[in-house]
């Protein structure tokens, strides 16, 4: 399952694209995904809040994944 990066998202992994590894199996929802980003990268729960798209629009936790989902990583922003 790819995943987009952006802005600080991409700091905490280090890289643009992040590839969740495929345990017993990939998360189903986007929730699980949240709980998997954070239990891998413990950096993500410090972020205010975390916006998730599944192809090309934006998902709440429930939306189910399929691993050909593009998926986009959007955490806050701020302009001035």
């Amino acid at each position: 399952m790819k995943v987009l990066l952006f802005g600080i998202a991409k700091d905490i992994i280090g890289a643009s694209v992040f590839e969740v590894p495929a345990q017993s199996k990939y998360p189903s929802t986007v929730k699980e995904l949240k709980d998997v980003l954070v239990v891998l990268f413990p950096e993500f729960n410090k972020l205010s809040s975390l916006a998730i798209a599944v192809n090309s629009e934006y998902a709440d936790e429930n939306i189910i994944l399929r691993a050909e989902d593009e998926i986009a990583i959007i955490p806050p922003v701020s302009g001035g």
